[in-house]
């Protein structure tokens, strides 16, 4: 079985290459020294990171699992500020005793969540570490349309989410059990299905302020509500659960309503609209933006959950 000691980087790179993705808007892809890329409208750029043990284990995931994973959670950032996906560089540090198998894998996954929004992956680094890290870059352009950033939400503004929420924290939490009682939950931990475009939807429609829900509905709703210096009102009633969630809670003993409010990583869209008829199809009225101290109240009471803390 080969591992990636086993190769030079080129030979890797001569291997997995040809597995990545490819987009139109690439006028220099990979080998060079830099990718050149064609833009319409503003650039948008976002970076992330994938760390094992931290963002994913081996034990649960296989390669092709944490590529899809890698690519989405991008997407949904680009796709935030109400901009269109155009490309990823992809940066891998490796261990040496890691079969090649699994990077092809992981290009498999890239693949398999960039080909449907025409997204290539157009360049990257690699390089040796204890444990697998991938960072990503993300590329987008608005075609005209104004970048939404988090900033300037309004009193009075209706707060919606884009798709129901807490399936990632069941499937986290089953796996973290070792049980398998419900398999789309674990799927959508393993390899998140935000609906891509939302967000440019979103943008057409007049949303003020938008992220993507990678933190958890508290957490992200805050820094909404910190950056637009304004307070944001949720009815925990109104908040939409995934039927995979509320399943898994059962099953579990746990609350899926807390999973929903503080679990992350569903990647939907928590957006702030100047009025309740502005809000998209399939979209879900949660909430109001107030005028008040900037932070978030649910049920008009600080949260009793909090999202995600990537230092806690």
């Amino acid at each position: 079985m080969t591992r990636i000691s086993d190769l030079s980087e080129d030979q890797l790179i001569a291997l997995f290459a040809p597995r990545l993705p490819e987009s139109d808007a690439t006028i220099l892809g990979p080998g060079d020294d830099a990718a050149v890329m064609g833009v319409d409208g503003h650039l948008v750029v976002s970076a992330d990171m994938l760390v094992e043990d931290r963002h994913f284990r081996r034990a649960w995931s296989t390669g092709e699992d944490v590529g899809f994973r890698a690519a989405m959670q991008n997407l949904a950032d680009i796709d935030a500020m109400g901009a269109v996906a155009t490309a990823l560089e992809i940066s891998l540090a490796l261990p040496g005793d890691l079969e090649v198998e699994w990077v092809l894998s992981f290009s498999d996954g890239l693949r398999k969540a960039c080909e449907p929004h025409g997204v290539g992956v157009i360049g990257g680094d690699l390089s040796s570490s204890d444990h697998i890290v991938v960072a990503v870059t993300a590329l987008g352009e608005t075609h005209g349309v104004e970048p939404v950033t988090r900033a300037d939400a309004e009193v009075g503004d209706i707060v919606a989410v884009s798709g129901p929420l807490g399936a990632a924290r069941a499937g986290l939490a089953l796996l973290d059990a070792g049980r398998r009682d419900a398999p789309e939950a674990i799927e959508l931990f393993l390899r998140p299905q935000p609906r891509i475009g939302a967000g440019l939807e979103a943008a057409l429609h007049g949303v003020t302020a938008m992220m993507d829900l990678s933190d958890g509905l508290v957490r992200d709703a805050e820094r909404i509500a910190r950056a637009s210096q304004v307070q944001i009102s949720v009815d925990s009633g109104a908040v939409p659960v995934h039927e995979a969630a509320a399943f898994t809670a059962q099953v579990l003993g746990e609350d899926a309503l807390a999973w929903a409010l503080g679990g992350g990583e569903d990647h939907h869209m928590l957006g702030c609209f100047p009025r309740e008829s502005a809000v998209p199809a399939g979209w879900t009225v949660i909430g109001q933006v107030t005028a008040g101290e900037p932070t978030l109240l649910i049920d008009g009471a600080a949260p009793a959950v909090q999202g995600w803390d990537h230092f806690g």
